[in-house]
């Protein structure tokens, strides 16, 4: 196994990180055979472990915590904070309030003292971005997190967020944590170099695209519509939508390179996705051991020029074959009124 140090912060992190969401009431029920994944990916050399408070509504950081149990001076932990956790209001987003209740929830459910780093899980454009680094750099001075961090932000969000955290003494974002892969390389155009710029870490998540670069879904084959992925995500996989079939296309010649190399296709999309020098570390999400096992070949597969050249030419660089992020949409795209013309002039008409 390799190790980066992530960003500035002098934390040595794993290439691969693993990620945990599949563990849990949405993906592995069983708490002990997930327990085994995460010994065994431990026992691989991976020292960075990543959850997220809503993984199956907390199931996932207890099945972490009960895991790293005499194991947590060697580990790196990573959680996350910003989707609702329960009914009610002032249960989600990027508040002090929210954030300092939630660092609470999250220690007590890893069992654990300090999390290393922090992330805010989506950008919250209802609340001051100086309200949200200002109550993470006090939980830094508590000591009850070393590091924090932020997920899916655009790259002007981190400009912002740094020229604030500069003009206002605070602590300042340490890392980013963006979707990455072959078929969606839109991050290569600004993200990471902002990141690059600024000394950040990053950790890129979905390496296998959602599903799309597992080899499972193929122009050739029929796409079983009902079941596993497709039957949650049809507008990603159905071979019948006209913007599904550059994916199925890019697959195919993917596919293809991956055999001439003697590789799997995900073993390509893994080693693909730690290749670019912005990047730190990329999660990887099994559900089983055998999942685990397969994606840690990838783990150890060094792409050379030539490789990376046939690759750009299938999906150029700075290129999204699919929307990388369906979990969240900014308001100036959720929110028609936000793109038309002024709400005093729609009222008038």
């Amino acid at each position: 196994m390799r190790y980066r140090t992530l960003g500035r912060t002098g934390i040595e992190v794993s290439v691969h990180c693993l990620g945990t969401m599949m563990f849990g009431a949405i993906g592995n029920p069983d708490h002990d055979d997930s327990t085994r994944v995460i010994h065994a990916a431990l026992d691989a050399g991976i020292n960075f472990v990543d959850t997220a408070d809503m993984y199956s509504a907390g199931e996932s950081e207890e099945i972490v915590g009960k895991a790293l149990r005499g194991r947590r001076d060697d580990v790196v932990l990573a959680t996350k904070v910003h989707f609702p956790m329960g009914e009610g209001r002032n249960r989600g987003g990027n508040s002090r309030r929210w954030i300092v209740k939630e660092v609470e929830d999250s220690l007590r459910r890893l069992q654990t003292d300090w999390i290393d780093l922090y992330q805010i899980h989506r950008p919250d454009e209802n609340t001051d971005v100086e309200e949200t680094l200002s109550a993470l750099s006090d939980l830094v001075h508590q000591g009850k997190i070393r590091a924090f961090g932020c997920s899916t932000f655009p790259a002007e969000d981190l400009v912002e967020a740094h020229h604030v955290a500069e003009h206002r003494g605070l602590l300042r974002f340490r890392t980013e944590q963006p979707p990455y892969s072959i078929l969606a390389r839109g991050i290569e155009r600004s993200l990471l170099p902002v990141c690059e710029r600024y000394g950040m870490g990053v950790l890129t998540w979905s390496p296998l695209a959602a599903g799309f670069l597992t080899g499972k879904y193929r122009k050739a084959r029929n796409v079983d519509m009902d079941n596993g992925r497709a039957a949650l995500q049809p507008f990603r996989f159905d071979p019948e939508l006209p913007e599904n079939a550059a994916k199925y296309e890019a697959v195919e010649q993917l596919a293809e390179l991956a055999s001439d190399l003697g590789r799997t296709l995900p073993e390509l999309a893994v080693a693909f996705a730690a290749t670019h020098p912005a990047v730190t570390s990329v999660i990887i999400g099994p559900r089983t051991q055998a999942q685990l096992e397969g994606l840690l070949k990838g783990a150890h597969l060094t792409l050379d020029d030539a490789t990376l050249d046939r690759i750009d030419e299938i999906v150029p660089p700075g290129t999204d074959l699919y929307r990388a992020d369906a979990a969240w949409t900014p308001r100036s795209l959720a929110d028609p009124a936000r793109r038309r013309r002024p709400l005093a002039e729609r009222s008038a008409s």
